[in-house]
């Protein structure tokens, strides 16, 4: 059995409507499969345990179309639904999780929430280099003493003529730094003016504007550069504010829809790749003169495994059959949908490691890598409690439309 490779569970849900509406979301899936399958697989290993990001295996994510997936393609970009960007994060996680995370940051926490919040001139000056790979973008909201409590962050900017001067530090930053010295190219930065949250761009090379670390040590998703940011008065030009000042609450809320939802489909790919290597593993491992596929135990493992996963990849896709760009109100369930799958990740990948033994425990059979990555999940983007605390309050609300 060559473990390194992922292997194809042949299944009628491949072809579901729910799955693949068109023939353009099944040509984007077939297209992302050999991509992972030729370019992905083979680093994805070495990349992890060097705490490595390969910058040039995600520059080719441009030539795919990838890194403007959601953007119309009057503006540079792909002009993909939700659907697709499912489909992307799903495809890609089944390999490298960790380049995944990175590509996420990039092309929804910048590139997809950018867009929604942009002017016409802002569009034009900062989409071309970020679709096409030149800059890798990522956003600045977690600080040191708060992460989703974002109405405690500290840092703030005041206006000063036609610039703002920032102030504070940001942690947990995707895509914050490329390597140990070197700084991610351009961030969504939030901040408070006068009290109320604002959004600004902010470019590497601005005055105050610098590194503070690498972080490393990470569980899992070690291959996705992680760093701390530091702003010392830096100067931001006034025209770097997207929209009015204390407009990031509504910008925040609705492009936490689309994360949350393309984080939830990150799980479904860890998950998927573990049920392709725990399946044909336990059908050829033999134990007391006989396949452990057999034993009541392992079939408990496959057995909740799938149906777990196909619950969850159900629920995903509906939702993102459902999103709309445009406006926030899908919170419920893309924070369900979040809640469910993330979980069920790691619990498939836990499972996962039973089934193979001493062998899952290892990276030779890559699903120790995917039940690393796959607790991130439970904590960024949103924890598991926020979730809970979100869908019984908005249950509150709406149970009437919504338990029918």
């Amino acid at each position: 059995m060559n473990s390194t490779n992922p292997q194809a569970i042949t299944s009628n849900w491949q072809n579901l409507d729910l799955f693949n509406p068109t023939q353009e979301h099944l040509l984007l899936r077939e297209t992302l499969q050999e991509f992972v399958q030729k370019e992905v697989e083979p680093q994805a290993q070495s990349h992890d345990r060097e705490e490595k990001f390969n910058l040039p295996l995600f520059r080719k994510l441009a030539d795919l179309g990838l890194l403007g997936i959601t953007i119309p393609e009057k503006d540079g970009g792909s002009g993909m639904d939700a659907v697709a960007a499912v489909i992307a994060h799903e495809t890609l996680s089944t390999s490298d999780p960790a380049l995944c995370l990175s590509y996420l940051a990039h092309t929804i926490l910048f590139v997809h929430n950018f867009y929604h919040n942009a002017n016409p001139a802002q569009r034009q000056k900062y989409l071309p280099p970020v679709i096409s790979g030149k800059w890798i973008g990522g956003m600045c909201m977690s600080e040191p003493g708060c992460g989703t409590d974002v109405l405690a962050m500290k840092t703030h900017a005041v206006k000063k003529g036609d610039r703002y001067i920032l102030n504070g530090e940001k942690t947990w930053i995707t895509n914050g730094c490329i390597d140990e010295k070197t700084l991610g190219d351009i961030f969504l930065v939030y901040a408070k003016v006068n009290g109320k949250i604002s959004t600004f761009v902010v470019e590497k090379g601005r005055k105050g504007f610098h590194l503070g670390m690498k972080i490393t040590g990470k569980t899992g998703m070690r291959a996705s550069p992680t760093a701390s940011l530091h702003f010392e008065n830096c100067e931001v030009p006034a025209e770097n504010l997207l929209g009015q000042e204390g407009d990031s609450l509504l910008h925040m809320m609705r492009n936490l829809e689309i994360e949350r939802l393309t984080l939830a489909a990150m799980s479904l790919g860890i998950a998927l790749r573990c049920l392709q290597i725990m399946v044909p593993y336990a059908q050829e491992r033999k134990a007391f003169g006989q396949s452990i596929a057999s034993f009541g135990q392992i079939q408990r493992y496959i057995a909740q495994s799938y149906a777990e996963f196909f619950a969850a990849r159900c629920y995903v896709y509906n939702t993102a059959r459902q999103l709309n760009f445009q406006h926030a109100g899908h919170r419920l369930n893309s924070d369900g949908v979040k809640l469910i799958a993330t979980t069920m990740a790691k619990n498939v990948a836990d499972r996962a490691i039973q089934v193979l033994g001493g062998n899952g425990y290892v990276s030779e059979y890559v699903v120790e890598r995917l039940w690393r990555d796959a607790k991130l999940l439970e904590i960024g983007g949103g924890t598991l409690e926020a979730h809970q605390k979100n869908i019984a309050k908005d249950l509150q609300k709406s149970w009437k439309e919504v338990l029918k």
